[in-house]
């Protein structure tokens, strides 16, 4: 897969790593061709995997549910769609700005 690909619907899905118990939330930069998001919820009965949606949404500038966990929801890897229309926001955030 590539770093956004194009998903049938108007919708890009794109790999995310995830640091769990950060001191802060925060979403920027890339791994691996990942999105690097860092959230301060612990790995426990889903908190990280809510914290990552929510903070995605935000660094994107789209609705909670706009953004959608698709696979990996037990590691650190995971895949998230959102809407097409976010790919250069999403471009800008793997570049770390």
């Amino acid at each position: 897969m590539s770093v956004a690909a194009e998903r049938g619907g108007g919708r890009i899905r794109f790999r995310v790593h995830v640091i769990p118990r950060s001191p802060r939330t925060a979403v920027g930069g890339s791994r691996d061709g990942a999105l690097v998001v860092r959230v301060a919820a612990p790995p426990v009965e889903g908190a990280a995997n809510a914290a990552v949606t929510d903070a995605v949404a935000a660094a994107l500038g789209l609705r909670r549910a706009d953004v959608v966990l698709e696979g990996g929801p037990r590691g650190r890897r995971k895949i998230l769609s959102a809407p097409a229309a976010a790919r250069a926001a999403l471009e800008r955030l793997l570049a770390g700005a």
